[in-house]
């Protein structure tokens, strides 16, 4: 029996984020090899180029959106081998945006996953340079990829595209957060700007894994609901730690957001109401998931996951 959305929440968090866990940790070291054997060495030329992709790329990142390609994937019978490559392409495209995010014209942070930001180590230069490469490979990994019918690949790459990008992907997110800096602006524009600058991606992800696993049209629409949930509660949660977690938990400078006068869910609603707006995200997630009837109890786990995070 598939569990309930509406189970209690300490019940149904004590035993599924546990789940989530153990996924990731069986899943990851076929992540970092897959990435290791993708991305070119650091005595590669471009040296200097090669080896800030690196740097970012293997800083310890909690490689969430491959894991959740292979997540919904596997939940759609499809073989890991068939996933792998497109996981990966995923977490290239989130290093390359963490590594532009970082740069002085846009965040100006200096700290990233506990170590100093790209352009920090390399020079703004290198690090534009290193963000550029592993977008463009990215697309490179999955247009090659063998393991999929041109079809499938075809599909993935759009989808990703898509989500990368403008008018409704994560560029256009970024656009969105930079210009509602220093301003006061509505609930449903905040939830817009999550909704693209983190949530895309996200969303992508999940109907990626479900696209290589063969998902029909009705089975790919319960997917994107629930990864749109899904992607809100992440960046929800990453508002709140940046109000209440230390530089040690997060790996990053914590209370950039308020510095910057950024919009975000504790500086619209408070704290105690950003609670609450999570509950009520997760609980969104997990009734998204009640229409499919593969077992989604994985999931579910990774929502609770996200709802429990500390970093």
């Amino acid at each position: 029996m598939k569990a309930s959305s509406d189970m209690t929440p300490t019940t149904e968090k004590a035993h599924s984020s546990t789940d989530a866990h153990i996924f990731l940790l069986a899943r990851r070291p076929l992540i970092e090899e897959r990435l290791g054997q993708l991305v070119p060495a650091e005595t590669t030329e471009p040296t200097s180029v090669h080896r800030a992709m690196r740097w970012s790329l293997f800083a310890g990142g909690k490689r969430f959106r491959p894991t959740l390609v292979l997540a919904v994937g596997e939940i759609f019978n499809a073989k890991i081998e068939t996933l792998l490559s497109t996981a990966c392409a995923f977490e290239m495209i989130h290093t390359y945006s963490l590594i532009h995010d970082d740069l002085p014209s846009m965040d100006d942070d200096d700290l990233r996953r506990g170590r100093p930001t790209c352009h920090i180590q390399f020079g703004e230069a290198v690090a534009i340079l290193a963000g550029d490469a592993l977008q463009t490979l990215a697309f490179q990994t999955i247009a090659e990829d063998d393991c999929l019918d041109e079809g499938v690949r075809v599909r993935v790459i759009i989808e990703t595209a898509r989500a990368a990008g403008t008018p409704a992907g994560m560029v256009a997110g970024q656009s969105f957060d930079l210009a509602a800096e220093s301003r006061v602006i509505k609930g449903e524009e905040l939830e817009l700007i999550h909704r693209y600058k983190t949530g895309a991606m996200i969303t992508a992800a999940a109907r990626c894994g479900a696209i290589i696993g063969g998902a029909d049209e009705a089975q790919l629409n319960h997917v994107s609901a629930y990864a749109e949930r899904l992607g809100l509660l992440f960046q929800i949660t990453d508002d709140l730690l940046d109000v209440t977690a230390s530089v040690e938990d997060l790996g990053k400078t914590p209370g950039k957001d308020a510095r910057a006068q950024k919009a975000t869910y504790p500086a619209l609603y408070g704290l105690e109401a950003t609670r609450e707006r999570a509950q009520s995200v997760y609980h969104e997630a997990c009734t998204a998931l009640d229409h499919i009837e593969q077992s989604t109890h994985l999931l579910r786990a990774i929502a609770c996951a996200v709802l429990e995070r500390r970093a």
